[in-house]
């Protein structure tokens, strides 16, 4: 039977204690650095050599549906009524809503070294240390807005812009596609600093700190930020069923293309774990949104 993943905004005194005291169980078993040093070790940018498999490529989407599941499964090793929630951050807007609050996520990072020091990841505690990352904080940091510079979360005008396109990605399948619903929800355009993100790629910005990067992971924002992001690959293949193959390209470019051989076509396995994103489009059988 299918379980559910909730807004976070909608959940129980007593499921918020039981989803910390999950993370918190695995952080200290050290399972939850080994997704830190995977996320690391998949991103791969257009500027790189080699296989995109995680983010600017089609299957930014599928890759990171598997790696929510690992992440799931490890939690419910612990306490097997637990899912990851969902944030969304088209309504709960501001860095003292939900999930910001001291017996969930804790806040904002204070103003000189933007470390957390509230709730149950601050440093304080002495139960999140950071272990695995691209700087050399030992801590949790936030910036939630850029206060110095301020900015503002996605809209629900800008991420209907992506769930209305009925392409899933298009050529040349990176982070420069100006069409498809992929890239248009990961995020990728043009323009100078957020002038240039939009949806998931503008919340790491909104959130900073250690939400920026390969190690964002660091952060538990990142899983109810992909689980969000993860319902709207949901709700596009509910509205778009009826047309074209879902997850595109179906097959590999050309030889001539500079895109062969660096993005997961349909039908190929996607590391580290060879599931392909065809097996991953519908997991109706494992979880559901509310």
């Amino acid at each position: 039977m299918a379980y559910v993943r909730k807004d976070v905004s909608t959940l129980t005194r007593e499921e918020r204690r039981r989803f910390v005291n999950a993370l918190l169980q695995i952080k200290w078993r050290g399972e939850y650095d080994e997704f830190v040093r995977l996320h690391i070790a998949y991103y791969t940018s257009d500027g790189e050599s080699g296989l995109r498999s995680a983010h600017m490529g089609p299957s930014f989407l599928p890759w990171h549906r598997r790696f929510l599941l690992d992440l799931e499964r490890a939690l419910q090793r612990v306490d097997e009524s637990v899912t990851v929630p969902y944030w969304d951050w088209t309504r709960d807007r501001s860095a003292t809503s939900v999930p910001w609050t001291d017996d969930l996520l804790g806040g904002n990072g204070r103003s000189f070294d933007r470390q957390v020091v509230t709730g149950p990841f601050a440093h304080v505690q002495g139960y999140w240390p950071i272990r695995e990352g691209v700087i050399d904080a030992v801590f949790l940091t936030r910036d939630l807005g850029r206060p110095h510079d301020p900015i503002e979360l996605p809209t629900e005008e800008e991420l209907e812009a992506a769930l209305a396109d009925p392409v899933y990605d298009t050529e040349p399948w990176d982070s420069t596609s100006e069409e498809g619903f992929r890239n248009k929800l990961e995020g990728w355009g043009t323009g100078e600093d957020a002038a240039a993100l939009h949806n998931h790629n503008l919340v790491h910005r909104w959130v900073g700190g250690a939400m920026l990067g390969g190690a964002s992971v660091n952060d538990p924002v990142f899983w109810l930020h992909h689980a969000f992001v993860d319902l709207q690959w949901t709700l596009w293949q509910r509205r778009h069923r009826n047309g074209a193959p879902q997850y595109l390209p179906t097959r590999q470019p050309g030889p001539r293309s500079g895109q062969r051989g660096r993005i997961v076509a349909r039908y190929e396995p996607m590391p580290p774990w060879g599931v392909t994103p065809d097996q991953m489009e519908d997991v109706s059988q494992i979880y559901r949104y509310a």
